[in-house]
């Protein structure tokens, strides 16, 4: 997913929901043992009771210093705080690459943001910036500045949006599983989800060998949270379809790699639009498109569904170019807030 640095006013041991057990370093699915399966995206906070009826949480992404005035539309029961990134000279995680995580402004944005009872999930990386796996040199290093974000945010939940050129450099990959299996054990509570591409087609093999890489490092993952957009300018057309086809085709990988059931996969599943215009030509997603998701989401019993973003949950003022991915509007026709509450349910 895009950044907000362009804001002008993104085998069995595998599924923490499925498996449990599993031991230190061990390479191979036979440390694992079976355990009752727990809803992935829980939150130690209380969640809104939207949620609880539902099934599948709302879970948009914001930034982690501005505000929108859409932010609580939908009831989220989490936000996705994004991002955190390297602060382009070394191992020190900022928000953007522009805000220390100490920051107090972040610091007063999580506390607005989660008074109504909401979570706060820590998102690493995205589509701007270094993300720091490529910026520190040791699991050690790499562990104190993930932990230093999520204690900044006071987060017990880790996403890590890995596109992109990181998501081809296997050194990057396994100091991160490495580093995020280290932080579990320091964090037994930490929830951990991996938001990576996706095609029709299902996941790229870049995808799986980074899951197979968190497997082989015993990394417990709850979500594995797939970007339905940018297909490529031969998608045109249905964008609800589109996000459901390609959920239908990670579902039967995530299957295979984590060795779990029909039902498990798609709870491990989380699903996130770019609403309205997309940044490739002849894609844009709609209200009616995000309508789908959520009712396939919750057929599936689907995770969270999410959207990027919270800013441009609004219609684009007269005058303003449409022909790119907008960062504070849609660029479709839309009230304030409608694509949070079709993704709600």
């Amino acid at each position: 997913m895009r950044s907000f640095l362009r804001l002008t006013a993104g085998l069995a041991c595998l599924f923490a929901l499925a498996t449990a057990g599993c031991s230190a370093g061990s390479d191979s699915a036979s440390d694992a043992a079976p355990a009752t399966p727990t809803a992935p995206g829980r939150s130690s906070s209380a969640a809104p009771s939207r949620t609880a009826a539902s099934g599948t949480s709302y879970a948009p992404y914001v930034s982690a210093a501005e505000a929108s005035a859409n932010d609580a539309a939908g009831t989220p029961a989490t936000y996705n705080l994004a991002f955190v990134i390297s602060d382009g000279s070394g191992c020190t995680p900022e928000w953007n690459g522009r805000h220390a995580v100490d920051d107090a402004t972040v610091a007063s944005r999580v506390a607005a943001l989660t008074e109504t009872g909401a979570s706060v999930r820590v998102s690493f990386g995205g589509a701007s910036g270094e993300e720091l796996a490529a910026t520190c040199d040791t699991v050690a290093e790499l562990t104190r500045a993930y932990g230093a974000a999520l204690d900044a945010a006071g987060s017990t939940q880790a996403d890590f949006d890995i596109e992109g050129e990181e998501l081809a450099d296997a050194g990057s990959v396994a100091l991160r599983s490495r580093a995020i299996a280290a932080l579990q054990k320091e964090r037994p509570d930490l929830e951990v989800s991996f938001t990576l591409p996706v095609m029709p087609s299902g996941l790229d093999s870049d995808s799986l060998a980074l899951l197979t890489s968190a497997n082989r490092y015993d990394v417990q993952v709850s979500a594995v949270n797939l970007m339905t957009m940018n297909y490529g300018e031969s998608y045109a057309g249905d964008m609800g379809g589109y996000a459901i086809t390609s959920a239908t085709a990670a579902h039967t990988q995530l299957k295979a790699v984590f060795g779990t059931t029909d039902a498990d996969a798609w709870k491990g599943m989380a699903l996130t639009s770019m609403i309205g215009v997309n940044d490739v030509d002849n894609e844009t997603f709609t209200l009616a498109d995000a309508a789908q998701v959520r009712e396939f989401a919750e057929e599936k019993g689907i995770a969270w569904v999410s959207m990027w973003s919270t800013f441009r949950d609004q219609q684009c003022a007269d005058g303003t170019d449409t022909d790119d991915a907008l960062t504070n509007c849609s660029g479709v026709r839309q009230s304030s807030g409608a694509f949070a509450e079709a993704f709600s349910g």
